[in-house]
């Protein structure tokens, strides 16, 4: 079969429809997979060895996104997100069978709906992409193997510590603290800083503050509230080189958003802060990861202090068990 899988929105969304591609790779392997997907993927996408081939969502020139749906003359299609504008795309492209969640006023130009009720929050936004692929596959076994991405043994992480002065007996643990407005609950910048001052007190622990290219007036307002060693770096290369270092990581620590979901791709252990609401927890939104690497909390705007030592004791388990391995 020649299958387009499409999402066409942000890194973190993009993340959670892998597993839908890899578990049609590992069980139907001489299915071609290509990814419809938006500018921030694209580089990533095809990067990625089990998607086959990679087409441009170009919303600054729809007709040519048009010629390559139809020149690659595709059997079918699953969306595991829909907007009108999507939907008429492909029901232009004349992909005769065309999966899509039954959602939206979209959901018109699908000729295959699942009623899913994703606003139920009954399993995981992966889970519900999962389900998508038994329109196609009824024996398709929702499941894949983890870390849902290999990285193959990289001197990434190496390269790393000698440009920081790292020693090879320390063991990193990351603080991402900006969330490009997409998350629902956070701590606050005093409280990441109080955490990450915590973890810096754990012998061979190296705290390293990374920061998005959105986040460069945030990277500056912590370098002058922290009074402890810690490395701020600025991520400047693609999203595959910053995966491989996150695979060199011991802890990646942050809001739901895209470097969280990078950093589950990966099968690190993360601990991560998710909104209070049921559409915002970790029961939609957990990462890819395998259970035991999640540790995830839910935090309204006004979190007691309470909360917050949970979180610390959590850091500190973490990291005596580390420190013991």
């Amino acid at each position: 079969m020649n299958l387009l899988i499409t999402r066409h929105d942000k890194i973190g969304d993009f993340v959670v429809t892998l597993p839908l591609f890899k578990a049609i790779k590992e069980q139907y392997p001489n299915t071609k997979l290509t990814a419809l997907v938006s500018k921030v993927n694209f580089e990533f996408a095809k990067s990625i060895d089990f998607i086959d081939d990679v087409i441009l969502f170009d919303k600054n020139n729809l007709k040519a996104t048009l010629e390559q749906i139809k020149s690659k003359k595709f059997d079918a299609s699953i969306s595991a997100y829909i907007d009108t504008t999507l939907g008429k795309l492909l029901f232009l492209s004349r992909i005769k069978t065309r999966v899509a969640p039954a959602t939206k006023l979209a959901q018109i130009f699908f000729n295959k709906k699942v009623k899913q009720r994703r606003s139920k929050v009954e399993k995981t936004e992966y889970a519900y992409n999962l389900d998508l692929g038994l329109k196609l596959f009824s024996n398709l076994k929702l499941d894949f193997q983890k870390p849902l991405l290999n990285i193959s043994k990289n001197n990434i992480i190496e390269t790393f510590k000698k440009e920081h002065n790292i020693s090879n007996l320390k063991k990193i643990v990351a603080f991402h603290v900006g969330f490009g407005g997409s998350s629902n609950g956070n701590l606050t910048l005093i409280d990441y800083i109080k955490l990450a001052k915590k973890a810096s007190e754990f012998k061979n622990i190296q705290v390293v503050f990374t920061f998005g290219p959105d986040d460069i007036k945030l990277k500056d307002e912590i370098k002058h509230k922290v009074d402890f060693d810690a490395i701020f770096y600025e991520s400047k290369t693609s999203i595959i080189d910053f995966c491989k270092l996150l695979s060199g990581f011991e802890l990646f620590i942050s809001t739901s958003t895209g470097p969280m979901h990078l950093a589950g791709l990966v099968n690190i252990k993360t601990i991560s802060f998710f909104g209070d609401s049921a559409f915002a927890s970790s029961r939609r939104w957990a990462t890819v990861s395998e259970e035991k690497n999640q540790n995830n909390f839910m935090l309204s705007s006004l979190y007691s202090k309470e909360k917050y030592i949970e979180i610390e004791n959590k850091l500190k388990e973490i990291l005596e068990e580390s420190i013991c391995q």
